[in-house]
Order: structure tokens, then sequence, then C-alpha cells
């Protein structure tokens, strides 16, 4: 196994994570072993490996999603901007809040489309007024590129948008709570190639104000979108380092069976 790429010291910028010796475990089962991740704020991480390799275990645990599981542990730290998100004094919904997340299968709530933006800004108190939440909501659709699509519709359900248009929904509902860093699960593994594409013009546009992290067994969206991919077999990371790198010219022989689909 090669060591990630020697750390710089936690840049100024907030969203910096960094995975340190990090475990974990599902009852006696360990899925996760001793891993050692930077994650840079205003970039792209991609993480790829063959199904059960750990990969979405590790995306769980930097927004602590993990912890609704009976049974599970863990050892090491997970920071992010220097503070440890496992520490006693640690608050999961501000921590979830700061580390917003995207799943595989769209999951808007049977309400409005406005209605599904707001409600994480009004839950949190985050806006005063009407107009503040008006402006908010606006703005997460603009970033999410869904604003000119759903302009008119916003008091209709969200169920009535497209399959990609859902999924856009979810993040600009992740957006809306103004997180640093946003986790994807697979975000277009379920969306046509359209969809898909849509999808991956808009990560690259978040990417100049969010540390991202996507988990993909698309390999060739994971050479397009990152700036910098680990490979996970096993439970471990076998090589991390820029995606160009990594795709181009692998150091770790199963890094290349892997990325020239000997197996996986």
């Amino acid at each position: 196994m090669t060591a990630a790429p020697a750390a710089p010291a936690a840049p100024a910028s907030t969203g910096h994570i960094a995975a340190q010796d990090y475990n974990f475990w599902y009852g006696q089962k360990q899925a996760l072993n001793a891993i050692n991740l930077e994650m840079r704020p205003r970039a792209i991480t991609a993480l790829i490996g063959p199904s059960g390799c750990g990969k979405s275990t590790f995306l769980r645990s930097i927004n602590r999603m993990n912890d609704t599981i009976p049974g599970v542990r863990h050892t090491g730290g997970m920071v992010l901007d220097g503070e440890d998100i496992y520490a006693p004094e640690q608050d999961v919904t501000t921590l979830r809040q700061r580390v917003g997340m995207v799943f595989q299968r769209w999951n808007p709530f049977p309400k409005s489309i406005y209605d599904n933006i707001a409600y994480g800004p009004r839950l949190n108190g985050a806006t005063s007024s009407r107009a503040e939440l008006d402006a908010l909501v606006e703005n997460a659709l603009r970033k999410a590129a869904l604003w000119d699509e759903v302009k008119d519709r916003l008091r209709e359900s969200a169920l009535g948008l497209s399959g990609g248009q859902q999924q856009r929904l979810c993040v600009a509902r992740t957006l809306a709570n103004q997180p640093e860093v946003l986790l994807l699960d697979e975000p277009a593994s379920a969306l046509d190639p359209i969809a898909t594409q849509k999808i991956e013009e808009l990560l690259y546009e978040l990417r100049r104000e969010l540390t991202i992290v996507i988990v993909t067994h698309n390999l060739q969206q994971a050479a397009r979108v990152s700036d910098f991919t680990a490979f996970f077999y096993m439970g471990k990371i076998i090589e991390v380092g820029a995606t160009a790198q990594i795709f181009t010219s692998p150091r770790e022989e199963r890094t290349n069976a892997y990325i020239t689909g000997r197996f996986g």
C-alpha cells in the first residue's frame, strides 16, 4: 500500500477533511483499515474501487451517518478544519449541516419544490423573513443549475420532476444549508446520459466553493470530474494521488489492474 501524498498544512479555507489512521467495524467485521486520506478544499476527490471495498462506509463516516447503525465502532480520527468530528462535544446536527450528503437514489420530500429547499433553513432558523427565505431558495436552485427549469413551478410537487431534476433538487436542498463539504454516493448511477452530464457539469461548478467527495463505480466519470482519486480495495486505500496520475501511470499493480478492467 502506498502512503497518501504528504499533506500540506491545513489551509485557511473551510472544508478541509483528513482521515487519520481511521478504522471502522460493523460488529466484529472490520470494514475500513488504517485509512489516511486528505480531502482538500475547493477540489473533488473521487473514491473508486470494487463493490464492498469500503468506499460508501468511508463516505458516510465523514458526516457520521454510520452512527445510525447499531453495533458500529471506529478508532482513529476524522478531522474537519482541525476538529475531530467524533469528539464528545461535537454536535452531530451542526456537523451534518456543514457536511451535506446526496445519495444514489434521489429522495425529495413529498412537498413542493419550494418547501423541499426551504425545509432545512426553516428548521435551522437560518432566515428571519420570507424575503430572505425566498432569496435563499432561489440561490440554492441556481447553484444546482435548476432555477430556470423550475422557477415557474415552485409550488408544484417535487415528485413531478424528472429523475435528473429530482437529483439536482436534492443537491439544491443540501446547498440551502450552506455546507462546507458535499458528499455524493453514486449520484448519477440511476440517471440517463444527459442527466448524468448535467450532474457532472454541476459538480465542476460547485468545486469552486465546496469540498466535494464522490463515490463512483464509473471510472470515466471519476476521470472526468475529479482532481484527486483514492483507490479502495478490501477496506484499505491502495493508492491515492492526482486523478491524471492514477489513471495514466498508477504506481500500484492492483490499481492498474482495476483501472484497466482486469477485476472489479
